[in-house]
């Protein structure tokens, strides 16, 4: 069953990429202005991700170098490489599917079912982030409970 301790904590891990990725969505909605759907959706796909992974990847970055400062040591190459490794592992086989199937069917799909590009692009983005994070989770308990992290 979930807790209100796990939600915290999902919720504290992924919100400011979250909120970095809805605007990214959000503000490539207006590429439909200038490109065809199809265009437009894989468009708002790729800059969901930017903006996702590059605060996932920042956040990561400063809370590991945060550990070490409290552990007196560098942060080293080989902790770039364990945060690479760990956020693979966390983030794969749910981005592949999402960036390749999901998330571009949802971002073309529930405008045209809208009616409206912005309407259907906040709905086609919560039906891609549920899945998304989802699968993501049980990654990340996975994880946590191998002790990854």
């Amino acid at each position: 069953m979930l807790s209100k301790v796990q939600f915290k904590e999902w919720f504290d891990r992924y919100k400011y990429a979250e909120l970095a990725a809805s605007s990214a969505a959000l503000l490539g909605s207006q590429f439909s202005r200038f490109f065809d759907g199809l265009t437009t959706a894989y468009l708002i796909t790729f800059a969901e991700y930017f903006a996702f992974y590059g605060v996932i990847l920042i956040m990561v970055f400063l809370q590991r170098r945060k550990k070490n400062k409290i552990l007196q040591q560098r942060t080293s190459f080989k902790d770039v490489l364990l945060i690479v490794r760990n956020l693979l592992l966390e983030f794969g086989y749910p981005a592949l599917l999402d960036i390749s199937l999901v998330r571009p069917f949802c971002m073309y799909w529930l405008p045209i079912l809208t009616g409206n590009a912005l309407t259907g692009v906040i709905a086609g983005k919560i039906c891609a982030d549920f899945i998304f994070y989802f699968l993501t989770i049980l990654n990340y308990e996975m994880m946590k409970r191998k002790d990854q992290f």
